[in-house]
């Protein structure tokens, strides 16, 4: 580019094209300097001793190559640059263990190789144990089958084996039983100081102990201690005691503002309630709601460790007391998967009860 062209430019451009090229020569410098650290360790013989070291180093040169081409990127591209970031890092985790695995970097007896674990994963889904009666995820493939021999009875006895369906629906009845009346007191206590005071430090002292260290307490309470009940009121105790603490905060962070607008319009008691408490409150409450899943997923995996014969976490542990990581590791892989799954199940309804957040 000549002189004259360049002052013909307007200033922005003019400026922009120098900051871009400097950029770029920044990100192969920075993505040179990572392969050259890699080469002359090889070189020398000493990458295997100084390969966790070199793999640090290179996670730093990669964050600081992902900063300056997030500058290069457009506006229009900035989504799927986001969410290359979000997919592509926990793949080159994968993709690290795997290769340190490969090379003895690390012990694969114990840390299993993620294609050793994708392979007991889909183990674990096709194998039907007949000693338990049950499978992963029920065997869903033989559901026109057994429809069309047994009908919907059939399919159900089919889909009770399954140790997913189990965990799921323990967690989903406890935080159905837990959220509504933790949301219904929270939002009492936020709106009346009495019941406030006289509440706060008992659900304070309660929240603080270790929901499985209660779970013999809770056992007590019910004529089959090893069925379902327990189980269920165990998980939907902790995300009461969430719930209630959230709302509370979530109503009394409510701007005066608003709850001022609506007295002088004349809202009375259970319009307030509808239209300004409970929207102003939401964000709070989804944020705690968000919080109690975790939790209960949390408390009945543990549950299950103890006290189980199917559910995730039982199969989870089951498999670590026969010695067999790769299927552990798969079983903790199904717990995260249903945690996402879950979690985005939440965030639809919220996108659903809050569409002004749109």
């Amino acid at each position: 580019m000549t002189v004259a062209s360049a002052r013909d430019l307007p200033p922005a451009q003019s400026q922009a094209a120098p900051a871009f090229n400097a950029e770029r020569r920044a990100i192969l410098l920075l993505a040179a300097a990572g392969l050259a650290l890699h080469a002359v360790l090889a070189a020398a013989g000493l990458w295997q001793s100084f390969a966790w070291p070199a793999i640090g180093a290179s996670f730093i040169l990669l964050v600081l190559i992902c900063e300056r081409i997030g500058r290069l990127v457009p506006v229009r591209g900035r989504a799927a640059y986001e969410r290359t970031l979000a997919l592509g890092f926990p793949a080159l985790v994968l993709l690290v263990w795997q290769f340190a695995g490969d090379y003895g970097l690390i012990n694969p007896t114990w840390f299993p190789q993620p294609t050793r674990i994708a392979a007991g994963l889909w183990d674990m889904i096709v194998r039907y144990d007949r000693f338990s009666g049950t499978s992963l995820i029920g065997r869903p493939w033989l559901i026109p089958e057994v429809f069309a021999a047994d009908g919907m009875a059939g399919v159900g006895k089919l889909l009770s084996e399954s140790h997913v369906l189990a965990t799921i629906g323990r967690v989903f009845a406890g935080f159905v039983l837990g959220a509504i009346p933790g949301i219904l007191l929270g939002v009492v206590m936020g709106m009346n100081q009495t019941v406030r005071l006289m509440l706060d430090t008992t659900l304070s002292a309660i929240y603080v102990l270790p929901k499985i260290a209660i779970f013999p307490i809770v056992m007590l309470m019910f004529a089959d201690p090893f069925g379902e009940g327990p189980k269920i009121v165990v998980v939907a105790l902790a995300v009461f005691i969430l719930m209630t603490i959230n709302t509370m905060a979530g109503v009394r962070g409510i701007d005066k503002v608003y709850l001022m607008a609506g007295q002088n319009y004349g809202a009375n008691g259970w319009q307030m309630m509808r239209h300004v408490i409970i929207p102003g409150a939401m964000p709070v409450i989804f944020a705690g709601l968000r919080l109690a899943l975790g939790t209960a997923m949390i408390v009945i995996i543990s549950v299950e460790f103890l006290r189980a014969k199917q559910g995730v976490g039982y199969i989870t542990f089951y498999y670590w007391e026969v010695l067999n990581p790769e299927k552990m590791y798969a079983g903790l892989v199904v717990v995260m998967m249903m945690g996402v799954l879950l979690t985005y199940g939440l965030q639809w309804l919220q996108r659903r009860l809050m569409p002004w957040q749109r």
